[in-house]
């Protein structure tokens, strides 16, 4: 069943409102911010201690489309799957949702019922999708499928993709990680190594490296198994890791495993604080409201996909948010600023 919403504006309205929804969006991370006098640019956050920096959704839906998300793991999993969610609720649109859906067979199910039921919009969120979206999309052509993370269309004028280019902040946190760091041994419990999973990995490994520390790197071969996640963290520790980090829905076996040794925490893909309020140091949260505004602009133009889209720090798709119930040294958080700042002009490379 569709929610009910109310009467959209007319369509140049409803652009004025989402130029307005994005704008304000950017700016909230800015007034949130309590760092240093550097800290300007809405792709870096601090949250007040106790709050989360969090996304507001906007008073009326930017858009009179309907959508539909697909996605792997729960709406609330603090990872992969609430970064879309949050970022579709930015917006002020009321999805609907499938989620849990680790089995592709299930997730291809919804994607199809969803296009065979009229939805304008759906989002097949997760690289795993791919081959039932290749099958599926060109059955409907009327419906736009949105696809991540991915590089490629698959050659389908009604599919866009979507990616974060996540070793820019996951290099931002390895330096800051190396920082803090006393051991100089850092651990990353990685998922499967692909997708963004693997940009993360890759940058993170690189920053914390220019810095002198060195990275344990393991892959559990799953995106959701919690108990796997524990496991590689625990042999982290083991192996005189004193800062964990880690990509993916099963992450918050990690993050248990951080809060019981008073070990630091790197999140990325949404924001983790709320998991280990006085361990985690910072998240790099996927903003994908940024680069969904422009095309839901597209499909009621009538252009229903062939374009792919990149989360960055410069277009503020990746906001790096700094806990503040973390005490970081001001001196290791205005580096952190200096990098991005040198990723985005070109000066540092991630090596990804």
């Amino acid at each position: 069943m569709q929610p009910q919403s109310s009467p959209a504006p007319a369509m140049s309205t409803v652009r004025v409102v989402r130029n307005l929804v994005v704008l304000l969006v950017a700016l909230a991370f800015v007034a949130a911010a309590c760092g240093s006098d550097d800290e300007e640019a809405s792709n870096v956050a601090t949250s007040e201690c106790g709050t989360d920096s969090s996304f507001d959704e906007a008073t009326e839906p930017v858009t009179d489309l309907s959508v539909a998300i697909v996605a792997p793991s729960a709406s609330q999993d603090l990872a992969f799957t609430q970064s879309m969610v949050d970022a579709v609720a930015a917006l002020g649109i009321e999805p609907q949702i499938t989620d849990g859906t680790f089995q592709v067979e299930a997730a291809a199910e919804a994607i199809r019922g969803y296009a065979d039921s009229g939805v304008d919009v759906v989002i097949a969120h997760g690289t795993q999708f791919g081959g039932s979206l290749a099958e599926i999309a060109p059955d409907f052509p009327e419906t736009s499928f949105v696809w991540g993370t991915s590089s490629e269309t698959q050659g389908l004028d009604n599919v866009f993709a979507y990616t974060p280019a996540a070793d820019q902040g996951g290099y931002v946190m390895g330096t800051v990680a190396a920082a803090i760091s006393e051991s100089g041994t850092i651990g990353m419990v990685g998922p499967i190594d692909a997708g963004d999973a693997a940009l993360y990995v890759d940058g993170f490994v690189a920053g914390a490296e220019s810095a002198g520390a060195n990275v344990n790197v393991s892959f559990t071969g799953s995106f959701g198994d919690v108990p796997l996640a524990t496991e590689a963290a625990t042999a982290h520790v083991g192996a005189g890791a004193d800062v964990l980090t880690g990509t993916a829905q099963h992450v918050v076996g990690a993050i248990n495993v951080a809060s019981a040794n008073d070990i630091p925490w790197f999140g990325t893909q949404a924001n983790q604080e709320s998991l280990a309020p006085e361990l985690v140091v910072a998240s790099q949260v996927y903003h994908w409201e940024v680069v969904l505004a422009d095309i839901f602009d597209q499909v009621e133009a009538g252009t229903l996909g062939g374009e792919v889209y990149e989360l960055t720090l410069e277009n503020n798709g990746l906001v790096i948010e700094f806990n503040g119930c973390y005490e970081l040294a001001e001196d290791v958080k205005n580096g952190a600023l200096e990098t991005i700042d040198g990723i985005i002009d070109g000066s540092i490379s991630t090596g990804a």
